[in-house]
């Protein structure tokens, strides 16, 4: 189980039930409460859809399998290795070279670029298409996001509306007080699951979706940059050092001691 949502959220149901265990709370008082269920999930799911148009939420599919199984994206030092290359037939063989690399590339986005500037298209219009691209990218990421962060905002509040219904109801045992004293308890279980609910699963999923697609950006600016310098026909070096830049340190390190590993092979060889 290597997926952090998967491991998030088994954590968060394993601390609430532990914690109401130690508070003595009933576990049962969890699943015997329909309304309060039907107020917090069906009244969230309400308000989503008021919230947002069809075309965002045909998208939520996409959006839950993206969350339990994480987009594999290429590494940055694997794309650094991967220009480098390419900037050494280019230099050699010229930018027609790397046409017969183009369908060996798995990835939409570098394989347009690449298409791109092996037709000989201008500069700068490579690259106000493919920064279009990633807006473009950035933003649908973000209206996905926002659907479950608007969610995380809706399912606390919901809670307190199902806290009210239950304490309307409970108002109606004021005769028997421990008619009274259940029904007060399954009044604070909305607020409970909307709390739960909103701040457990909603809003942190919506900051993942948010982090992937910021990963997914700076990939993408990376392949930009990387596609430029080869049109500009720059050498292996150069186009190294202009990548390394959006390594953290630590990945510098590492990626240079690799390199280092593969040039005192490549002479020994």
């Amino acid at each position: 189980m290597k997926n952090s949502t998967i491991i998030g959220l088994a954590l968060g149901v394993f601390s609430l039930i532990v914690g109401m265990i130690l508070k003595k709370a009933p576990l049962a008082s969890l699943v015997t409460n329909p309304a309060a269920i039907v107020i917090i999930l069906v009244g969230t799911a309400a308000s989503v859809f008021m919230a947002f148009p069809m075309s965002d939420l045909k998208k939520l599919p996409k959006l839950f399998k993206i969350l339990f199984s994480e987009p594999k994206l290429m590494s940055r030092q694997q794309l650094i290795t991967m220009f480098m290359e390419w900037a050494s037939i280019t230099r050699r063989e010229g930018l027609l070279a790397l046409e017969a690399r183009v369908e060996e590339i798995e990835d939409d986005f570098l394989k347009s670029g690449m298409r791109m500037i092996i037709d000989g298209q201008d500069q700068e219009f490579v690259r106000d298409v493919l920064l279009e691209d990633v807006a473009a990218t950035e933003e649908r990421h973000r209206s996905g996001a926002l659907i479950f962060s608007q969610a995380g905002m809706y399912a606390p509040t919901l809670g307190v509306l199902g806290a009210v219904v239950g304490l309307i109801a409970a108002l109606q045992n004021l005769d028997d007080m421990e008619k009274l004293a259940h029904a007060v308890a399954a009044a604070f279980v909305a607020t409970l699951l909307g709390i739960f609910t909103g701040y457990v699963m909603w809003h942190p999923m919506a900051n993942k979706l948010k982090r992937l697609s910021k990963r997914e950006s700076d990939l993408k600016l990376m392949m930009v940059e990387g596609l430029l310098s080869i049109q500009s026909g720059v050498s292996t070096i150069a186009i190294q050092q202009k990548l390394m830049v959006f390594l953290t340190p630590s990945e510098r390190a590492a990626f240079n001691e690799k390199e280092e590993s593969g040039s005192e092979q490549r002479e020994t060889a």
